[in-house]
């Protein structure tokens, strides 16, 4: 099959699933969530304010108008005005997609780099001293909460040390980057473990391949096996869980920006949770499903680039 015509038509199946997708976001915010209005005003509210409210927000339509706006905000990101704010939420999204982006792009490739390197050099050094050391680090790293390296990091290195700044977020290259150092670097110890650990995993089952035994059998020298055999052969996996993560960084990270001060989509999104302010923690819920169904398309897609064997059905 041709790719394009593949495309168009994973593309295709997008829209039944993205229909799906916000049916169970309309019955987990206006059906599960009960009605927002007693949130609002509060449990002193009368009938009379509640139905006023209710009508202002639009909530006493009919529920498949409803639905329809919300399918209509999923393809078109008009997700209409905050109810807190007052803003319009795509600018808010806009605003906010630049701060976080700044944080978790580098954070995520320096992370992704380092981990995939390492899983390389502990499959190279399998079973050794140094392979069961990267694993214990591994292991300790994932154990400790995020909050506790936010916490260590801000009084540490950037209250007592004065290595980083300890807050806040300046708008322009090159004046953001001291502001996201110390985040950057929280970030890339929160995520090497979880990613060093699947990557080996990965590596390690393709090292035990029966191509890697003839590969040997014919002479060929240990780190040109590893490197350019079981690496491009380990390459779906890696793939896979590498673009999977892409949706996650468009929505930031939440604790970080928010004991750092970066007006980021993180941030947005933790001061609607405190605020109750539904449109905007509904309009991050859709946009987090689109990217992951498109990001999941192009997964697919990049399958066959990576591994010519993969056919496309």
């Amino acid at each position: 099959m041709n790719l394009w015509v593949y495309t168009f038509r994973r593309l295709l199946y997008v829209i039944p699933v993205l229909l799906g997708v916000c049916l169970i976001i309309y019955l987990l915010f206006n059906v599960v969530a009960g009605d927002p209005t007693h949130i609002l005003l509060g449990k002193h509210a009368t009938a009379k304010q509640m139905a006023e409210l209710r009508h202002e927000l639009g909530l006493d339509r009919h529920w498949f108008m409803q639905y329809l706006d919300l399918v209509k905000s999923a393809f078109t990101f008009d997700f209409g005005r905050s109810w807190s704010t007052k803003q319009l939420i795509s600018s808010m999204i806009s605003e906010g997609a630049i701060p976080s982006l700044t944080l978790t792009v580098p954070g995520f490739f320096i992370s992704t780099i380092c981990a995939v390197s390492l899983s390389l050099l502990v499959s190279f050094y399998r079973g050794g001293l140094f392979d069961k050391f990267t694993i214990l680090i591994c292991i300790s790293l994932m154990s400790i909460p995020s909050l506790a390296y936010i916490l260590f990091g801000q009084y540490f290195f950037a209250y007592k040390l004065g290595m980083f700044e300890i807050s806040g977020y300046d708008f322009g290259f090159p004046h953001f980057i001291p502001y996201i150092q110390l985040p950057v670097l929280i970030w890339i110890t929160l995520t090497i473990g979880p990613d060093l650990r699947f990557y080996r995993t990965v590596v390690l089952d393709e090292v035990y391949q029966d191509y890697v035994r003839t590969a040997r059998a014919k002479g060929l020298g240990e780190k040109l096996i590893l490197f350019k055999h079981v690496l491009k052969n380990a390459m779906i996996p890696i793939v896979t869980y590498v673009v999977i993560q892409i949706p996650f960084l468009i929505l930031g990270a939440l604790l970080i920006e928010s004991f750092f001060g970066i007006p980021g989509l993180g941030g947005i999104t933790l001061n609607a949770i405190n605020s109750s302010d539904f449109p905007v923690i509904r309009a991050m819920t859709i946009l987090s499903a689109v990217a992951y169904i498109i990001f999941g398309v192009i997964t697919d897609i990049l399958y066959t680039v990576v591994d010519p064997r993969v056919r496309l059905n």
